[in-house]
């Protein structure tokens, strides 16, 4: 191996797809157990390796010399062999401050939290250390010397300005978390979170929700990469690719999420948009009739709406972890917040708003059969569908005209 990454899980890693965009050299993922770390470290096979979870300082003993930020934090993400000797870097420092500047989080002065103790948790001190915090305290569940429990931070919640996140809670697959509850802290000026995937975590949408300035950390990761590949390579002009890689992957990997009324188009705007954007498109009402083996209708009448719901809910929370899916939702989806929630971690929702006068009523749909079921349903829900949305769209008009207005409204949000 050349170049490449090597950490315990690195299935939902976003790393080789950075470095292919990033320049023309073979980078691969290598999963490594405990047990295997030391045979690979002293075998040097590589020309220069990115480290994660849980071997940032486990590698330190096996190099022959740390740069001097990686030394101060003690935890090393980059290793670059020149001529069979092992130098360490932490490139995440880079990473993070970058991100911190770019969301415009005001570090100097404030009072920082950080959640967790690993790795990336001293990165994150060095880091907000460097812009003039006032003072910086870790948070743990199980707190040694220095660190301080969950239950003492809500207690200093009113004197806390930024939150930053470096414990998995949150991450893929177990992506249904929330490390603290954001309404805790009144004078928050901003939340970083060190988890890329899903690209808002749990902790990130909370935050939003309050107005409170809020990023994951796929930035980071961008930044990081491009900052390690300068070391790989010598190459300064790698850095400045930072930003439309960032662009690029961000647009790859969220998900088009489509809501609105029963009969507004969603499934045929879905398989346009999927033709138009080269992604998969998916009906969360076919994930339905296929996980419950009868139409829904049917499963309706069997087993009552409740239950249907928590059907749906189950279907939603698998496909929200998707990642560049066009997904179509059932009318009824937005109705629990928690569907919301889990499409917006990977997704952008677009409601396609159709006049309730140009959808037809059917009666393979449950709750809107004939046409004042149809207007009763469209009263209830309009303003759920409103508050749901992050793009509001007309959806009158031809399939190709309403799949053009969502990637022209995509566009104007990136």
């Amino acid at each position: 191996m050349q170049y490449g990454l090597i950490g315990e899980k690195l299935g939902h890693s976003f790393s080789a797809d950075i470095h292919a965009r990033l320049g023309d050299y073979d980078y691969r993922l290598v999963e490594l157990s405990r047990d295997e770390l030391g045979d690979f470290m002293t075998k040097k096979d590589f020309a220069a390796i990115n480290v994660t979870i849980p071997y940032k300082q486990d590698v330190i003993p096996y190099l022959d010399e740390l740069d001097s930020t990686a030394a101060e934090i003690g935890a090393v993400n980059t290793i670059v062999n020149r001529g069979g000797r092992l130098t360490g870097y932490n490139t995440d420092f880079y990473g993070m401050s970058e991100l911190i500047k770019r969301e415009n989080i005001a570090i100097e002065g404030k009072n920082v939290a950080i959640l967790g103790t690993g790795g990336t948790s001293k990165t994150a001190a060095a880091v907000v250390r460097s812009l003039g915090a006032a003072s910086i305290v870790k948070v743990s569940r199980t707190p040694k010397e220095g660190e301080i429990p969950y239950e003492e931070l809500y207690a200093r919640a009113d004197s806390i300005g930024v939150i930053i996140n470096t414990t998995p809670v949150g991450m893929y697959p177990r992506d249904g978390g929330i490390p603290i509850q954001v309404d805790k802290f009144k004078n928050l000026g901003g939340v970083i979170d060190a988890v890329y995937n899903p690209l808002s975590t749990n902790l990130v949408l909370a935050a939003r929700e309050r107005g409170i300035p809020a990023r994951g950390g796929l930035y980071m990761l961008v930044a990081q990469a491009a900052r390690a590949a300068e070391l790989f390579f010598d190459d300064s002009g790698m850095m400045a690719k930072t930003e439309p890689i960032f662009r690029e992957l961000e647009g790859k990997k969220l998900n088009i999420v489509l809501v609105g009324m029963p009969g507004s188009g969603k499934t045929t705007v879905g398989h346009r948009l999927a033709e138009l954007t080269g992604r998969n498109v998916i009906d969360s009402d076919d994930e339905i009739v296929a996980a419950t083996g009868m139409p829904i209708p049917e499963y309706f009448t069997k087993y009552g709406e409740g239950e249907f719901r928590n059907r749906e809910s189950e279907v939603i929370e698998i496909l929200a972890q998707k990642n560049g899916t066009v997904i179509a939702t059932g009318g009824g989806a937005v109705l629990r917040e928690q569907n919301v929630n889990a499409l917006r971690r990977n997704g952008v929702v677009v409601f396609l708003d159709r006049s309730v006068e140009n959808i037809v009523p059917t009666a393979d749909r449950p709750l809107s059969r004939d046409r004042e079921a149809l207007q009763t349903r469209y009263r209830e829900r309009y303003p759920i569908y409103c508050k749901a949305a992050d793009i509001h769209l007309d959806a009158n008009g031809s399939v190709d005209e309403v799949a053009d207005r969502v990637i022209a409204a995509l566009h104007a949000i990136k």
